[in-house]
């Protein structure tokens, strides 16, 4: 397994840091600061976060298949190569029609 530190000044392939399971969620966090967190995520199909809130705005882009996102009650399908922001203090969801890879982008703010 390797360390955020491990990934630094290497060019890599994002859906590579990330490998599917069955009737998983699988994470990676990229970075960490106090500031901020980029993380890599591989859902199987069925799976999926439930709704909440976050107090900043935060980035998901696709990086495999597709997700629906769930924002305010607004169903969003965002496939590979797109990406939506999350508003702060938004209600929203993840689900996993199909597996999908995203990386999440949060800054504090």
């Amino acid at each position: 397994m390797t360390t955020p530190d491990e990934l630094k000044a290497k060019a890599l392939n994002l859906t590579d840091l990330v490998e599917y399971q069955d009737g998983s969620v699988v994470s990676k966090q990229i970075i960490k600061k106090d500031i901020g967190t980029v993380t890599v995520f591989a859902f199987d199909k069925g799976e999926g976060l439930s709704e909440h809130t976050a107090p900043f705005d935060a980035l998901v882009q696709i990086l495999d298949g597709s997700a629906e996102i769930l924002i305010s009650g607004t169903a969003h399908t965002v496939k590979a190569g797109e990406f939506i922001v999350m508003p702060a203090n938004e209600p929203h969801a993840l689900q996993a029609e199909a597996r999908f890879k995203m990386m999440l982008v949060m800054i504090r703010g």
